[in-house]
């Protein structure tokens, strides 16, 4: 999944297929990890008043993390595997 998300954003060959910062309009962001790729949204956190980091996954557990611009556009800056969520502890 990340190796195809790499080329089709373009990117130039590269050894890692992160290592060019892949950026594309949110809408179409959204829209190519979701109905593309499979992915939902599975958590976010502001990063400051003008970012938003959202961590997008698959029902495989591959993940890919987005950072999310006030100017309305979104960028891919890591991807991977195995991702498992944690869920909180009821202290009662």
């Amino acid at each position: 999944m990340a190796f195809a998300l790499v080329c089709s954003a373009g990117a130039a060959p590269a050894s890692t297929p992160i290592a060019d910062v892949i950026c594309e309009p949110t809408h179409m962001m959204t829209k190519k990890l979701s109905r593309q790729f499979g992915e939902q949204l599975h958590s976010w956190g502001t990063r400051g008043p003008e970012q938003v980091m959202q961590v997008w996954t698959d029902k495989r557990g591959d993940w890919t993390m987005v950072v999310a611009y006030a100017t309305g556009t979104s960028c891919i800056v890591a991807m991977g595997e195995n991702w498992e969520g944690n869920q909180a502890e009821d202290p009662a």
